[in-house]
């Protein structure tokens, strides 16, 4: 369990270092490179009180020890050259293991402020070395940062979506592990954690002996080809006990050097992205391939000792792209390895990536007795799908693991007709998979029972409708000038959203443009749905209201009237997540085949106008609520006798109190986080306990106006430095404060246009008129807080209305009352 003070230093290290070296995976290096050479010194004082020698710092190295650094007087100039001359001569220190060599590789001090370094190196000094697991996890809290997109396409992977992996694999003493993508090598120190977990007495003591224990340590290997991976790898395993932990800098895809290298257990995310022009890898790969992803599959069903396991996470384009080499890696893994899928939410990797993941669990030995492949859905892992992934109830990894584990043991004991029934799963015949040739692995091809639920026969969109890409836009201003036609662009549909009555674009073509680049009209009732580019995973879709020239970047869908009426399919697209049929997650781009082979319900004509008139009905509702929603504004009637006086003598600015806060600090808390528009967060501690009028110090919101500027706040909590704290005397001046602020434009008080920002001084200057009566305050803030019960009443009819228009939908796809509330 991470100590609070452990993570405070972290936290504060990284905070000194944020100005001067913004990049995080810079800061964890910076941090790490820093706490080994103290740990190296540590160790050599450690060898000295116990009448030994120094080992680390002998020699021309002596000069480099840390009391030198820290305690000899040096100035801040000094100090600095010295840190950084020797953080570049470490590799050469012959007196030090090649793990330490290895770490400090092509190391340099990014930054050449010496204020900046003593302080940075004074928070250092705070640690001292400990072999202990307490330290371990430290490491992984500072290596939690590391959450963004490397430039390979690798993301972090969730600390309890890796133990659900290891434990499902469930990887032995004896056994080899290996991650060939292993980045801070979570899924090694997660398998070894386990195997410690599962050798120990009724005492908890452990049943190892020390020649295991040597053996075990051996076992683990890890691939990476980013030297700073390979470091942090180093360091994250030395930490967790491995003395000489076999992580190496290799690119599994392109080299051979390792090809003959097998193990019993292999654990990866790999990355998901190809660079331009694809992979360029050698010839011993069974599926030929320049995309990293199925190479990556590849290698490891490849690289598994004949009774060897797996657990794998990949992109949907693994599952289902149509490619000749994406069904050739299907067709070997169903044939060869593959026991299971486990498709994972889409918000697992939130807030860094929206992308659409899942588990392959492969087993060599337990494959070639089965005749089926078992398929699994997780959609709750216990956190939020939002960018904050807070704790949720219901998650069902739990459940999940033992329904996998079920079936795994009923195929190990040659009971492979067992009647197994997963609630969260679904058993396939390898037959079936095979059938079509396409080795598909998502479940809902194979899911019987849901054609069954379904009130209506399920067809797919290309057999109802027309499905044609767009033109190709114009190029040249001769095509535009004094043109009258419309010439409809992802902007355009991404403008109105989701609407069924497209009118109008802001390009319009002429017939110059028509007759000589032959362009296709459009038809009113043509149903536009995005197909590349970064629209295509924000599932914008319309109807055109108006005939016109559409853009290639539009599917565009015209039905057969006589099948399917627009609208009716309208709605229904409205439903579908592209990212689901997207094969390649990082480049999104969509085949008009792919939005063809759709499956939606498809009732008589006549059932499908009573559908739309009920969920057309439940619309005008919403667009009468938003109406008044979006129109809605405070208003003071200001009487001319009123004086005006400036915001800054109204109300007592407490912006002073205000301390920084670290994102770690920021969570399993009861208190509210507060920024420029609202909660953002919770916090276990306060500092704040009073009303305050909060209002936002910068963001486009100052200008743009869609969310209030000001908003009041009572009560404990904590406020960060996006928006401006202030307390008022009077409850009744502080509401009228907030309702005047939200009723006028404060433009003139901003500055910065593309960043723009309300500074404490022009805060200050803002005139108020106010009455000096605090009576007629109260009255007038009476009036508009019984306005905004309305407001709010309409809000609350929007969202009612918009669950009855998903219900609808819901029970026309023959979905449980379940699934109808969570849409």
């Amino acid at each position: 369990m991470l100590d609070t003070d452990t993570k405070r230093r972290i936290d504060t290290a990284r905070d000194i270092l944020v100005g001067k070296v913004p990049d995080p995976k810079s800061q964890v290096e910076q941090i790490t490179i820093a706490l080994i050479y103290k740990f190296m010194d540590d160790m050599d004082a450690e060898s000295e009180e116990l009448g030994g020698k120094r080992k680390f710092f002998t020699g021309e190295f002596a000069r480099y020890g840390w009391a030198k650094l820290m305690r000899s007087g040096l100035g801040g100039h000094e100090t600095l050259s010295l840190y950084a001359e020797a953080i570049g001569k470490m590799p050469e220190n012959a007196g030090i293991p090649p793990l330490f060599r290895d770490i400090f590789k092509n190391a340099y001090l990014p930054y050449r402020d010496p204020e900046t370094l003593k302080i940075f190196l004074k928070v250092i000094d705070e640690f001292a070395y400990d072999h202990s697991e307490r330290l371990g996890d430290a490491f992984e809290y500072l290596l939690s940062v590391l959450g963004s997109q490397g430039e390979a396409g690798q993301f972090r992977t969730p600390r309890h979506i890796i133990d659900f992996m290891v434990e499902i694999i469930d990887p032995k003493k004896t056994e080899t592990v290996l991650d060939p993508a292993c980045g801070t090598a979570g899924f090694l120190i997660s398998s070894y954690k386990h195997i410690l977990r599962a050798n120990v007495d009724a005492k908890g003591s452990s049943t190892l002996t020390p020649d295991e224990k040597g053996r075990l340590a051996q076992n683990f290997k890890g691939y990476d080809i980013s030297p700073d991976m390979v470091r942090l790898s180093l360091v994250n395993m030395y930490l967790h006990g491995f003395t000489d932990p076999h992580i190496y800098e290799y690119d599994t895809l392109t080299s051979e050097n390792k090809w003959n290298d097998f193990a019993d257990v292999i654990l990866a995310n790999p990355p998901f992205m190809s660079p331009k022009g694809g992979i360029k890898p050698h010839k011993r790969f069974s599926v030929q391939s320049k995309r990293s992803e199925v190479l990556f599959v590849d290698y490891m069903a490849e690289h598994l000792t004949p009774g060897g396991r797996a657990g794998i996470i990949v992109p949907e384009g693994i599952i289902f792209q149509s490619q000749i080499a994406y069904k050739e890696l299907r067709k070997m893994l169903v044939g060869n390895s593959l026991v299971a899928v486990i498709s994972l939410p889409a918000g697992v990797f939130n807030p860094y990536s929206g992308v659409k993941t899942s588990i392959l669990i492969l087993d060599k030995s337990v494959a070639k007795q089965s005749e089926t492949i078992a398929f699994f859905k997780v959609a709750n892992d216990g956190f939020g799908l939002g960018a904050q992934r807070r704790a949720t109830a219901g998650e069902e990894l739990t459940q999940v693991k033992a329904e996998v584990t079920d079936y795994l043991r009923s195929l190990r004991s040659q009971q492979s007709n067992v009647a197994l029934d997963p609630a969260l799963g679904l058993i396939v015949k390898k037959q079936q998979i095979a059938a079509n040739g396409q080795y598909d692995l998502s479940a809902e091809r194979y899911r019987t029972n849901s054609t069954k639920k379904a009130i209506f026969k399920l067809v797919q969109l290309q057999d109802v409708a027309e499905i044609t890409a767009g033109n190709s836009a114009p190029q040249g201003d001769e095509f535009f000038i004094g043109g009258t036609m419309p010439f409809v662009r992802t902007s355009d549909v991404g403008r109105v959203h989701l609407s069924d009555c497209l009118i109008g674009s802001t390009d319009k073509v002429n017939q110059k443009a028509i007759d000589e680049l032959r362009l296709r009209l459009f038809p009113i009732g043509t149903l536009l749905f995005p197909k590349s580019g970064a629209s295509t995973f924000l599932n914008h879709r319309a109807i055109l209201g108006e005939a016109a020239y559409v853009s290639s970047h539009l599917a565009c869908i015209i039905c057969n009237e006589s099948k399917a009426t627009p609208k009716y399919v309208f709605r229904l697209l409205c439903r579908v997540d592209a990212r689901l049929i997207t094969p390649d997650q990082a480049y999104p781009s969509l085949r008009l085949s792919e939005i063809g082979s759709v499956q939606i319900p498809l009732p008589l004509l006549e059932v499908q106008q009573e559908i739309v008139a009920e969920i057309e009905g439940y619309q005008k509702v919403i667009n009468g609520a938003r109406v008044v929603l979006d129109n809605y504004r405070p208003h003071i009637p200001i009487h001319p006798d009123w004086p005006k006086r400036e915001l800054g003598g109204l109300g007592e600015n407490l912006d002073s109190r205000r301390v920084p806060i670290t994102k770690g600090d920021r969570k399993e808390g009861p208190v509210p986080y507060y920024g420029a528009s609202g909660i953002v967060d919770y916090v276990a501690d306060f500092i704040f306990d009073e009303d305050i009028l909060l209002i936002s110090e910068d963001g486009a919101n100052l200008l743009a106006r869609s969310t209030p500027i000001a908003f009041s706040a009572s009560g404990k909590c904590w406020v960060n430095n996006h928006a401006h704290v202030l307390k008022f005397g009077s409850s009744a001046t502080q509401k009228f404060v907030e309702f005047y602020l939200n009723s006028i434009s404060i433009e003139e008080f901003v500055t910065g246009a593309a960043q723009p920002k309300l500074n404490q001084e022009a805060l200050n200057r803002i005139p108020i008129p106010i009455p000096d009566d605090v009576a007629t305050q109260q009255v007038i803030v009476a009036e508009i807080e019984a306005e905004q019960a309305l407001i709010a009443a309409n809000r609350k009819l929007v969202a009612r209305f918009e669950q009855k228009i998903q219900a609808t939908l819901a029970r026309v796809w023959g979905e449980d009352k379940a699934a109808a509330q969570e849409a």
